[in-house]
């Protein structure tokens, strides 16, 4: 029986598990209901333990036995957070925003010796904090010291200002954050992508599965590990129109920077802006597509989203090409997952 099993609930394509397989966890289940993610999840996995299924499917009965017959001792995943976002409706009655009751009534059968809760920081305000509250009661009634605590990606090694709200609760202590590895000197934007091949206009120029050049920094050196192929590099053809604004926009700039007519019609907000080179991008979203490559007229490809995500070069994601973008969206940057993790096993004292 293999020791430091996990549950990850809502697992997505797999983020948090790489992180915490990283630290030395064993991932014993991982559920999600969307396909695409699963098929992505296990594709990339020796183990085919995704399961495309809804949580509220997952029976009693079912996760005593899966508590028999496996040292579970911890309990992680991210509710959807749709609901929470301050970008979304932030509906107190979304569904979607009780679906931590569920994430609860699996701790509550299995009683891991942990549990890890990622959301958006949104949540820790809604409804003047009513669903922070009720995790910080809910799973402290079942016997657990709760700790939480908003944390940016890019102090842990992520090259991207990535904000999210941790609940993490242990039986034994409370969890303390471990401080960022990188809060002075994050990773940046070209620090991170500059070594990927780059569009040049010609036809049939539109996917690359091969290296041109060797890794020009640290980061780009461990993200490639031993990765021969370049999965999900293919680039995106914009209008001449699109191509020509984007190009008026400098390093880090954004079309409002630009005289009015260029944005003023279509009311851009943030739309169109350019990543800092020198900084960390901005939050990878399910979409980016108003976010433009720093020194190509074009928005970042999968691979270089996953990059800012700090997946791994070898990590392959299946479905469309949108379906994709909305994975590496979706899912918790793996190397914030490895330093959460790496905290907690030396918190359990493992």
């Amino acid at each position: 029986m293999k020791k430091n099993k996990i549950i990850d609930l809502f697992c997505g394509c797999g983020g948090l598990s790489i992180g915490f397989e990283q630290a030395g966890f064993d991932v014993a289940l991982a559920i999600d209901f969307w396909k695409d993610a699963i098929t992505t999840y296990n594709h990339n996995h020796k183990n085919k333990v995704g399961k495309c299924e809804d949580i509220k499917d997952l029976t009693t009965d079912f996760l005593n036995d899966l508590k028999k017959s496996e040292n579970i001792v911890g309990v992680i995943g991210g509710p959807p957070c749709q609901g929470y976002s301050t970008v979304g409706t932030r509906d107190i009655n979304d569904p979607r925003n009780h679906l931590y009751l569920e994430f609860c009534r699996v701790v509550e059968t299995i009683q891991p010796d942990f549990f890890l809760i990622e959301n958006v920081k949104g949540l820790t305000t809604l409804n003047k904090g009513m669903f922070k509250d009720d995790i910080l009661n809910r799973f402290g009634k079942l016997g657990y010291k709760v700790n939480y605590k908003i944390v940016n990606a890019a102090d842990y090694g992520v090259p991207q200002n990535r904000n999210r709200v941790l609940f993490i609760g242990m039986k034994n202590n409370k969890f303390e954050f471990p401080i960022g590895i990188t809060e002075n000197h994050p990773v940046s934007s070209s620090e991170a992508i500059s070594d990927l091949p780059q569009f040049d206009g010609t036809e049939g120029h539109i996917s690359v599965t091969k290296y041109c050049k060797k890794p020009q920094t640290s980061y780009q050196k461990e993200i490639r590990g031993n990765s021969k192929t370049l999965y999900n590099h293919d680039f995106t053809i914009h209008t001449e129109q699109t191509v020509r604004i984007i190009n008026m926009i400098k390093d880090g700039g954004k079309i409002r920077d630009l005289p009015p007519e260029y944005w003023d019609i279509r009311r851009y907000n943030k739309a169109f802006e350019r990543m800092n080179s020198q900084l960390p991008s901005n939050t990878v979203d399910t979409g980016h597509r108003n976010y433009f490559h720093y020194n190509q007229n074009r928005i970042p490809t999968v691979r270089e989203n996953a990059r800012l995500q700090s997946f791994p070069d070898n990590f392959e994601f299946i479905g469309t090409k949108t379906s994709q973008y909305k994975q590496v969206g979706n899912a918790v940057p793996p190397k914030l997952a490895y330093e959460i993790a790496n905290e907690i096993k030396k918190q359990l004292g493992e």
